[in-house]
């Protein structure tokens, strides 16, 4: 009797299931740009008084499921896209298809709202910037990521030393920089772990900038620990231009983006573009620095069949120039050089990268995507330095040549799919990764004058392969909460070949590292979202020193917690703070004498971010970082604990204009205060402040702007400040003991610029 009262009540559930789910729709759609045609990512779908709300995903799709028959309004934001409502009925047991096309418009912040679906915060800070701010060369690309501050101590030429979340990144140790999904950073290079150089994107060409600060993103590796950043470069030009400039110190530039495909060939979901850049420059040191650069990329895309898009893109960059080095304080104080003077003016440089990069999009029947990317890169470098003058070699000097020559090639895939379970969503992705990076003849030897050899210090081949898999989840308990939990493999094989012993000695070491990853957010209300980001990363260690050591410490483990909040107490007001704390097992601190990079113990670090954007009025814009760091190093007593270096308090930000009358620009400060230059911060490295200004006019008109004039001025104010800072011990020619103190490359004076840009 009671196993039929069981059997006729579970009936009835049933029966009561199907009923309520038997007659709901389905709600799809696409969004893309109505000039370029292609797919908008991270589009806000809402559906209007219903509470539901989508974000669209790469290829710019939505989905929305279990809703009950009838008229529907769907409205669709997207930072620098005009707002629209479309309509649409949703019928019983049927799936209604909306394609919608968003038109480029000024950016209204009253239209961001903050969703739970939205694991990558920090997005709605990028987009908002990359809107507002023109960016005009290479080192704006970097400064997009809130509290990350460059410097440049080599001429230009040279990769950028890179500062964020308290940690003097050298040239890109822990952070991980990569375009289009293609690896940045160099590692086992010549000049230091993790060397991460730019220059070969076209500033032009960048479409949006991607990061995260911590160890919290699975797909993202090797080096991120304090974060990672990917540029990702236009995939279709809306117009074909040129662009010219011209400024002080003798400086030229010459920019290029031509559509090689037909306005009928685009519109078929197709576009081509060749795009070219050349740089001259002697800037303001008075060794003039005659700095060439040549870049050229060429992009196409395609639709390969009814659910593939192909994506291929090739690059190539040489750069020359020569470089004032750093000087010592004492050599500018005696009046012996001036404050933009060297010490060795044969100090330079010479570099070139050529990239291919192949990507595959596809959708299988079941809405499932698989992505697969090959990449490519032919990279050569070499370097002269001189950072300790005479201190060892007092007839020579000190002069250093690094060099390598370098193969490297890899592979990105992942598949996802996306499922809903009752009233969850669940977003699944699976990855794996390859890189190999081989070099021939790593080299660091002491020269003269760049062209004599005197001896070779480290001549050598690496071979070094990193191979990883992930899983990665996110599930939507709800419209307000969502969960992040990945879980990350990795396998690194390091060998050397060490050419100066006869004969050559191989060694090789291999080891693995598990990184997993779990990221919570609860969103209160459309303008109020928590979240708590924790997680595992790494970063690996140079072959040369790993072989060596026998495989000890190859890959020390960092991590890491965010506690934040993101919130628009007011239409027009966006704010990102966040507390944090990174704990790694293992340091690298520079070594001033020898001018490398040498690992240390373990080290840990917490502070706090802030940034806010504000809309002033309907053109005009405010935004402002603020980052607080408290580095130590925990194996030093205190007082002998500080890391050398490493930013302790920075501020960014200023204002954005933009008018419907042409005018746009921007004003901007950037602040960065004094910090420890030796562990027990009895030297200090000092602070700067310093301003740039941008202005455009573009005439309008019933037709599309045909040409833009812009006015770039770097350091408005023509401060006096220390661009990078070492406290090294050197020896100047005809001293007889080496002095410790602060060596330096002074920042750019006032630095004017001219710019015309044509459009066709």
């Amino acid at each position: 009797m009671q196993s039929k009262s069981l059997f006729l009540t579970s009936l009835l559930i049933l029966l009561t299931l199907q009923l309520a789910f038997a007659h709901l729709g389905t709600l799809t759609g696409t969004v893309n740009d109505a000039q370029t045609r292609l797919p908008l990512r991270g589009v806000t779908v809402k559906l209007v008084g219903t509470g539901k709300l989508a974000l669209t995903d790469e290829l710019g799709r939505y989905r929305f499921d279990r809703l009950a028959p009838m008229l529907y309004r769907v409205e669709f934001s997207h930072v620098g896209y005009a707002c629209i409502v479309q309509e649409t009925t949703v019928g019983d047991d049927q799936t209604a298809h909306i394609q919608t096309s968003l038109v480029a418009a000024p950016v209204n912040l009253s239209a961001i709202t903050v969703s739970a679906l939205r694991p990558a915060d920090q997005q709605l800070i990028s987009s908002i910037d990359i809107k507002l701010r023109p960016i005009v060369n290479s080192q704006e690309i970097l400064r997009l990521v809130p509290g990350l501050f460059i410097g440049q101590h080599a001429g230009g030429g040279k990769a950028e030393q890179l500062f964020l979340r308290g940690f003097d990144l050298d040239h890109g140790t822990d952070i991980r920089l990569s375009v289009d999904g293609m690896p940045v950073n160099m590692v086992s290079h010549a000049h230091g772990q993790g060397y991460a150089d730019l220059h070969f994107v076209i500033p032009e060409l960048v479409e949006s900038v991607d990061f995260k600060k911590g160890p919290y993103t699975t797909d993202q590796g090797n080096l991120a620990t304090a974060g990672w950043a990917n540029m990702r470069t236009r995939t279709t030009l809306d117009r074909s231009f040129v662009k010219l400039e011209a400024g002080q110190f003798n400086t030229y530039r010459a920019v290029a983006g031509i559509n090689l495909l037909s306005t009928a060939a685009r519109q078929q979901d197709q576009s081509a573009y060749l795009g070219g850049e050349y740089s001259y420059s002697d800037s303001y040191f008075d060794n003039p620095q005659h700095f060439k650069r040549v870049n050229v990329l060429g992009k196409y895309h395609s639709h390969i069949g009814s659910n593939t898009n192909l994506t291929l893109t090739a690059s190539t960059f040489w750069s020359k120039w020569n470089h004032s080095g750093q000087i010592p304080d004492r050599a500018v104080d005696s009046g012996l050089i001036g404050w933009f003077g060297s010490i060795d003016p044969t100090e330079g440089g010479e570099t070139s990268r050529t990239n291919l990069n192949a990507q595959l999009t596809t959708i299988t029947p079941k809405n499932h995507i698989i992505k697969n990317q090959f990449f490519y890169s032919n990279y050569n470098f070499e370097l002269y330095s001189n950072f300790t003058f005479f201190l060892n070699d007092t007839l020579n000097g000190d002069q250093i040549r690094q060099k390598e020559r370098r193969n490297l090639f890899g592979y990105n895939g992942s598949y996802a799919t996306q499922a809903t379970i009752g009233r969850t969503s669940w977003t699944t992705t699976l990855g794996a990764q390859y890189r190999q990076d081989l070099t021939q003849g790593s080299e660091l030897s002491h020269t003269k004058d760049r062209t004599i050899t005197l001896e070779r210090l480290q001549y050598g081949n690496v071979n070094e392969i990193n191979a990883a898999l992930y899983a990665d989840e996110v599930v939507a308990l709800s419209s307000r909460f969502s969960i992040n939990a990945g879980l990350r493999i990795d396998y690194f094989r390091s060998q050397y070949d060490d050419l100066r012993a006869a004969p050559t000695t191989t060694k090789r070491v291999t080891q693995a590292i598990v990184s997993p990853k779990l990221n919570l957010y609860y969103t209160v209300n459309p303008g109020l979202q928590l979240y708590l980001n924790t997680g595992k990363g790494f970063h690996s260690n140079d072959a040369r020193v790993v072989t060596a050591e026998n495989g000890r410490q190859i890959l020390p483990g960092g991590y890491g917690a965010d506690l934040g909040i993101i919130i628009k107490p007011f239409p027009h007001l966006l704010v990102n703070a966040a507390a944090w704390y990174l704990y790694l097992q293992q340091e690298f601190v520079y070594v001033g004498d020898a001018g490398v990079v040498e690992p240390s113990g373990r080290s840990r670090r917490m502070g706090l971010d802030l940034s806010a954007r504000y809309q002033l009025t309907k053109t005009l814009f405010a935004d402002l970082d603020l980052n607080t760091a408290n580095p130590r190093s925990l194996d030093a007593e205190a007082g002998q604990n500080y890391l050398p270096l490493a930013p302790v308090f920075t501020s960014t930000g200023g204002l954005s204009l933009q008018t419907g009358r042409g005018l746009s620009g921007s004003l901007r400060y950037r602040y960065l205060a004094d910090r420890p230059a030796n562990e027990d911060n009895t030297v200090v490295a000092k602070g700067y402040f310093v301003t740039d200004l941008q202005a455009n006019y573009s005439p309008t008109g019933l037709d599309r702007n045909k040409y833009t004039l812009g006015l770039t001025i770097q350091n408005l104010l023509n401060t006096r400040w220390k661009e990078t800072q070492f406290d090294t011990e050197s020896r100047l020619k005809g001293e007889s003991q080496p002095v410790s103190e602060i060596h330096f490359t002074p920042g750019t004076p006032f630095f004017a610029r001219l710019s015309l840009t044509y459009f066709w």
